[in-house]
């Protein structure tokens, strides 16, 4: 469901699923807020293969934000699909994540 790799001392979380939803928020959020137990850590949420997030989903990924910050750490996302895209824009919060087309930009945007 969840896969995390290292990738120059960031932490790239993926996913095996195509829905962030209320089914898999829970174990989403407690993995991700264990890489944050390591003050400064950085971290990259791939969205390859998501094609939909529901509220939920939404609001896993703002606490995993906000405990990133809580941390000293940063977290971006890479490589949304255009429809989970479009759902960044609709609730603004492509003002709020900073978003990179794909993991090696965001491994680039790092250094």
């Amino acid at each position: 469901m969840i896969k995390i790799e290292r990738v120059e001392n960031i932490e790239v979380v993926s996913f095996t699923v195509n829905k962030i939803n209320a089914l898999v928020t829970d174990q989403i959020k407690e993995q991700v807020t264990k890489l944050f137990e390591q003050a400064g850590t950085r971290l990259i949420i791939d969205l390859k293969g998501v094609e939909y997030i529901d509220s939920t989903g939404f609001g896993c990924l703002l606490s995993c934000y906000r405990e990133s910050k809580n941390n000293y750490g940063m977290m971006k996302i890479s490589n949304p699909e255009p429809p989970v895209i479009k759902l960044f824009e609709i609730l603004h919060l492509h003002t709020v994540f900073e978003i990179c087309h794909d993991t090696e930009e965001c491994i680039r945007s790092f250094r």
